[in-house]
């Protein structure tokens, strides 16, 4: 287990039961199921020409693959607390800003890192832009430095 926290991947409780739950699955009916596959692939015959055995061989490969990844957020998971000092922005944090370059409004919410879904407003509090908005208050303007350059938000809202 590793002990410093850069390799630790930040979550909520909920995702960390929803991956320990998914990891059990995995190894319990879906195991079983390829492991069905492979063994109906193995009575057509020849394995040489056998196309199923091979599908069954390269999902199987898939499943330990995935089930390694699952056993390696669970053990290096860190619980973050979704919960921050009134009135400034954390993980669980809701944030509306405005870009001041673009004088976009835009709505936001601080999760841990495997939560994380840009496309749907989730941000990454290690993200350049979580972290940018951390601890910060209403009215603020925030710069935010990012691999394409510096960015400026106020920060409008914050709902915890």
């Amino acid at each position: 287990m590793t002990t410093g926290t850069e390799n630790r991947f930040k979550m909520s409780a909920e995702r960390l039961e929803e991956l320990k739950s998914e990891l059990q699955y995995l190894q319990t009916v879906r195991e079983k199921e390829v492991a069905e596959q492979i063994k109906e692939a193995r009575s057509f015959g020849d394995l040489s020409e056998n196309s199923e055995y091979d599908e069954a061989k390269t999902e199987q490969g898939k499943l330990y693959s995935k089930i390694a990844e699952l056993k390696n957020l669970i053990e290096n998971a860190e619980i973050v607390n979704m919960v921050s000092a009134a009135g400034k922005v954390g993980h669980g944090s809701k944030v509306k800003v405005r870009d001041l370059e673009e004088d976009l409004e835009e709505e936001y919410c601080l999760v841990g890192s495997q939560e994380a879904d840009p496309m749907n407003g989730m941000i990454s509090s290690d993200s350049p832009f979580g972290r940018g908005l951390m601890g910060h208050e209403v009215g603020e303007t925030v710069v935010v430095d990012a691999p394409a350059g510096q960015f400026r938000y106020l920060i409008l809202e914050i709902e915890n």
